[in-house]
């Protein structure tokens, strides 16, 4: 398997384990250190624990669902992963609908870097 490969089935892992809110397996999917963009609250966080804290926050206020429709290789290395993201509050009324870039850099087979850009809207 191709290294950009093993990347997308990385980056699928965890989208799965997210959507199932199974934190353990999308932490394994992670280095110790990973630095994630905190799109909820703003700025970032570094490691797993707080990862696990800024999600489990995140979840009891916010339903997400993130599917990743699109990957493309960047120059640099990194990962750009187009996603659809469905966010419900705990009503199940819609806050947002759309695509968004999440851009991931790998260490060792697992994910060193997140970041958001968002999608520019074509019309």
């Amino acid at each position: 398997m191709s290294e950009t490969n093993q990347f997308q089935e990385t980056i699928k892992k965890a989208y799965k384990a997210f959507n199932e809110r199974n934190i353990d397996n999308a932490l394994s999917t992670m280095q110790e250190d990973v630095q994630w963009s905190k799109a909820w609250e703003g700025g970032y966080i570094v490691g797993h624990e707080e990862i696990r804290s800024y999600w489990t926050r995140q979840w009891s206020e916010i339903n997400p669902k993130v599917e990743p429709v699109g990957f493309d290789e960047r120059e640099n290395g990194s990962l750009e992963v187009k996603v659809h993201q469905n966010v419900k509050d705990l009503q199940d009324g819609l806050i947002f609908d759309g695509l968004v870039k999440h851009v991931y850099t790998f260490q060792d087979g697992l994910i060193k870097t997140m970041d958001i850009e968002l999608v520019e809207n074509n019309n």
